[in-house]
């Protein structure tokens, strides 16, 4: 897929190109990367042919590269919540700009005028960060460790840095600090939490592998399905349109998380099985090793 990046000064010269993009037919599917430069401008990456859009899947926009070289801050996504709030992810130095609720807020009303609840953005390299908007309000929520923040009904849904243990933050009341712990890894400490939740499922890279939960009965969360592995690959999203797959990444695994991940890449599986990807990427880990002759 061919990508066109749009470049915008600031936040007001950006909420004009996106409402003329959105006259072109681009919708949320067609948003592929948001970034900022340390001077504050916007980057925006669409696709080449506007045609497309309705082509794109989650799990396409996470094997894209970011093509431009130079220090750019990246979004990972954008979530509409009640109320007016609103949630993102992406690299804590986002804030360096200044500009980052703003523009994140604008996203928030593309998302809001185009009935979507959300939108995912490839994958690059960053220390992660997540905020919560209340009222033009922002909390750093990676400031207190919790990264990686999902909505799911009424909750929000966390990992935190260097912690064995999945958290939840009611999003009804006025508390923003009273995270509760879910759910406790078998495997050691969450690096990295799939971007989002299809079915009811979520995996959750770990230290030493893959765990797929159900989250249909929560707070009860209940484990479907393991892979061991320590090989560096994370589970950043899927697939299930009838061709089920996993979006990978691969990087280094440190006990905070997952290092210099690379762009995904789609893997297939039948019935979208978590044990057929651990076989799978087992297989192509063991290709990755060096011979021994």
């Amino acid at each position: 897929m061919q990508l066109r990046l749009h470049r915008y000064s600031d936040p007001a010269t950006f909420v004009l190109g996106l409402a003329a993009l959105r006259r072109t037919g681009l919708t949320p599917r067609g948003l592929l990367f948001l970034a900022l430069d340390p001077s504050g401008a916007v980057h925006l990456g669409v696709p080449n042919d506007v045609d497309e859009v309705t082509r794109i899947r989650v799990g396409d926009k996470m094997s894209l590269a970011w093509p431009l070289e130079g220090r750019y801050y990246h979004f990972d996504c954008v979530h509409r919540l009640r109320d007016g709030r609103f949630s993102f992810n992406g690299d804590r130095r986002l804030k360096d700009p200044g500009d980052v609720v703003e523009v994140a807020g604008l996203i928030a009303d593309f998302l809001k005028v185009s009935g979507a609840p959300d939108v995912f953005f490839g994958c690059n390299r960053h220390q992660p960060g997540s905020w919560l908007v209340v009222d033009k309000h922002a909390t750093a929520l990676h400031e207190a460790g919790f990264v990686g923040v999902r909505p799911f009904r009424n909750v929000l849904l966390a990992r935190r840095v260097m912690d064995h243990r999945l958290w939840q933050l009611e999003t009804n009341g006025d508390r923003l600090d009273d995270w509760q712990p879910l759910w406790e890894s078998p495997l050691g400490n969450l690096l990295y939490v799939e971007r989002r939740i299809i079915n009811d499922r979520l995996v959750l890279t770990c230290e030493r592998g893959l765990i797929e939960v159900d989250l249909s009965e929560l707070p009860r969360v209940k484990e479907r399905a393991r892979v061991m592995m320590q090989t560096g690959f994370a589970v950043v999203g899927r697939v299930d349109n009838g061709n089920p797959a996993f979006a990978v990444t691969q990087g280094k695994l440190e006990p905070w998380g997952i290092d210099a991940p690379r762009p995904a890449v789609l893997i297939g599986t039948p019935g979208g099985s978590l044990a057929a990807l651990g076989a799978a990427l087992a297989e192509a880990a063991q290709k990755n090793e060096p011979s021994s002759g």
